[in-house]
């Protein structure tokens, strides 16, 4: 398991941490796997604008604001659903909301779990 993370900690490297200019899937993905590769820098370059900017404390880098909060685990995804400009990806252990910018997918709301009769509570939100 240690070399599939090497791996992907490589081509989040070499890929950056701009945003996705594929699909909201390949997005997501992406997210949790700086996510899961410690690299929240890279993770926070893939937020909204807005997001990034409600996310830390005074004070507080967006980076570390997410070393502090509990994602799901991610994992494969499950589901997509895609309305103009913005997109709903379900993964096996994550619900992320995202918005089409000029340049590219970029995620609006992570770690989201449904709320009974409710929106969803996201640890990341704009």
């Amino acid at each position: 398991m240690r070399l599939p993370l090497i791996v992907l900690a490589s081509a989040l490297a070499v890929t950056g941490c701009a945003p996705d200019t594929g699909s909201p899937a390949r997005a997501a993905e992406r997210f949790h796997a700086a996510l899961s590769a410690g690299q929240t820098q890279a993770a926070c370059a893939m937020l909204a604008p807005e997001s990034a900017e409600e996310l830390p404390d005074p004070g507080q880098s967006c980076a570390d604001a997410l070393r502090e909060l509990r994602f799901g685990p991610g994992g494969r995804v499950t589901e997509v659903s895609v309305w103009g400009e913005d997109a709903q990806v379900r993964l096996a252990g994550d619900t992320l909301f995202l918005h089409r910018f000029g340049d590219g997918w970029r995620i609006r709301a992570a770690g989201c779990t449904p709320v009974r009769d409710l929106p969803y509570d996201c640890e990341v939100e704009d």
